[in-house]
């Protein structure tokens, strides 16, 4: 967890969760800090970099990967996620998705 003062190194959704959307993340994480939405006309989820307490549970649920550990893996993204969160976090909870349902995208592969 970051201490008060220390920057922060909130963990991050990539490229992999666009049009994919597994969203088994939300239904673990304890600050509720994981939204839904659109971007670039594809279902996505980010984590809201001003909640993310940096616990990592939401890190093994992600049965394609599309989670980083930290903004730093990838800034680009983590500058989406930022960017992205005021609009998605009054969006409504989605369903989860089987974490063994194939991916939509053939780049996408199951990690789990």
């Amino acid at each position: 967890m970051r201490r008060k003062g220390e920057p922060q190194m909130t963990h991050i959704i990539v490229e992999g969760c666009l049009g994919e959307v597994y969203a088994a993340c939300v239904d673990v994480c304890p600050v509720e800090c994981i939204h839904p939405g659109d971007y670039k006309n594809e279902k996505f989820m980010i984590i809201n970099p001003e909640v993310c307490i940096d616990c990592g549970v939401c890190l093994p649920e992600c049965p394609i990967g599309a989670i980083k550990g930290s903004a730093d893996e990838d800034p680009a993204w983590a500058k989406i996620n930022a960017e992205l969160a005021p609009t998605f976090k009054d969006h409504p909870k989605v369903t989860p998705r089987a974490p063994n349902d194939p991916p939509h995208k053939p780049t996408n592969k199951l990690v789990k």
